[in-house]
């Protein structure tokens, strides 16, 4: 049987390929050719990963898997691939929605999109079609993480019944435990939005604690490792609070008359176990909410009950909810904060170092991450654009958020945020975009 013209063009390629491989001197690359042909291997990678998607679609409607006796296409390419029947399953399906999103393809086809891209844009153009466009530009200079959160809020605007949705999520949620191929220890879990605010807003001052401790000692930890040490010294105050498990200052569960006795109601008067009840419900009902971070949200989608267009309901820095659970979580203070906008924060000028409250809520709302194109880090510094030891003053207009990387980036080695507002890119002394060389241009072409 006479193979196609695409599957011949396709294994010559592949044998060159393997061939150069095969006979690749790492360490004789020279410099300035490793990180064009890492580039160049990279474009490689991406157009075969396309064609893959492609083709998956084809590989289940052919049914080889079935004859060589798998119990699934998703299985079979889990076999070949070496990899999870969870990504093979992704794979397939976004092929599958592939075929009625053109735009998208053809720019999988060109190479512009990783598999990850592709599948997170496949899927929330095929809830909400009218924002393929707009994805699809977005993933040219955002990362992963900006691209994700896109997708999330189309998908949000997209759905039918966002309440169901929500349910659903918080019907399957799940935390487990895992060791990896080194014996280390993982914890995996899976929820709904504001519970994830809700975790995060008891574990960020204790990693704020630890980021302080270890300067203090001159250690310099990764985000990443400090919020595990932050997650463990969670469990350890919580244990320190109400005690080891079994000992009698554990708090016992509130529970219904109609439901089992505790151990030891035996030995207590009933009326008394009434009244131990009745003091835990008070407590419970009597704990203030935590605070969730900063609640983005229109006022005309919370006036509507739910969010249409470009417009926002969601945890900043964590994800989309729905207006129903926002109204919910919404008390008096945070309500007026939503709806009050008398005041236009962004004419409002601090004369100390670091912005009001009000400034800091107006910053988390315009830009909830790291202000340079293609960095979603959330753990940032506020950036003066000029520097406050001349204007001593804090303008929001005159603030950038930038992450430790790139707050170091222009504090120490020059590097600056090209001229503009909102994400933009951050560019070394000696590119000609960079705001000194720009002024220098502008006042040689002046002259």
């Amino acid at each position: 049987m006479s193979q196609s013209r695409d599957a011949t063009a396709i294994k010559k390629v592949l044998g060159g390929l393997r061939d150069a491989v095969a006979g690749l001197d790492i360490e004789g690359v020279p410099d300035e050719e490793v990180a064009p042909m890492w580039a160049h291997l990279d474009a490689a990678e991406r157009l075969a990963s396309a064609a893959k998607v492609l083709l998956a679609r084809r590989v289940e409607q052919c049914e080889i898997w079935r004859r060589e006796g798998h119990r699934s296409a998703a299985d079979y390419m889990a076999a070949i691939a070496g990899g999870s029947i969870t990504g093979a399953r992704a794979t397939l399906t976004t092929s599958k929605r592939l075929s009625e999103l053109p735009t998208t393809e053809a720019a999988l086809r060109a190479g512009r999109l990783s598999n990850a891209q592709t599948t997170r844009i496949a899927e929330a153009a095929s809830v909400n079609r009218g924002t393929e466009v707009g994805l699809l530009k977005l993933a040219a200079t955002a990362s992963l993480r900006e691209l994700d959160d896109a997708c999330s809020r189309a998908k949000t605007a997209g759905d039918p019944d966002p309440d169901a949705t929500y349910r659903r999520i918080h019907r399957n949620r799940r935390l487990y435990e895992t060791r990896d191929p080194e014996g280390a220890w993982c914890l995996h879990g899976r929820g709904t939005v504001d519970a994830g605010a809700e975790f995060n807003s008891a574990l960020e001052p204790i990693i704020d604690e630890l980021f302080s401790r270890a300067r203090s000692e001159g250690r310099r930890e990764t985000r990443e490792r400090l919020a595990f040490d932050a997650l463990i010294e969670l469990a350890r105050r919580s244990t320190q609070e109400t005690g080891t498990a079994g000992e009698a200052q554990m708090m016992p569960p509130v529970v219904s008359e109609a439901e089992t006795t505790e151990p030891g109601d035996a030995e207590i008067p009933r009326s008394n176990r009434k009244q131990r009840r009745l003091a835990q419900r008070k407590q419970s009902r009597s704990r203030k909410p935590g605070n969730l971070g900063l609640l983005r949200i229109d006022i005309e989608a919370l006036q509507r009950g739910r969010v249409e267009g470009d417009e926002l309901c969601e945890i900043a820095g964590v994800g989309p909810i729905p207006v129903t659970r926002a109204r919910e979580l919404l008390t008096d203070a945070v309500l007026k904060l939503v709806i009050t906008r008398g005041v236009d924060v962004l004419s409002v000028t601090h004369l100390g170092r670091s912005p009001t409250v009000a400034q800091q809520m107006a910053l988390l709302w315009q830009m909830p991450c790291c202000s340079v194109e293609g960095c979603s880090r959330t753990w940032v510094q506020n950036d003066h654009r000029v520097d406050w030891a001349m204007s001593h003053h804090s303008r929001l207009d005159e603030l950038d958020p930038l992450c430790h990387h790139h707050h170091n980036l222009k504090t120490r080695q020059g590097w600056a945020l090209v001229v503009g507002k909102g994400k933009r890119a951050m560019v070394p002394p000696d590119d000609p975009r960079h705001p000194a060389n720009a002024e220098a241009g502008g006042d040689a072409n002046a002259a």
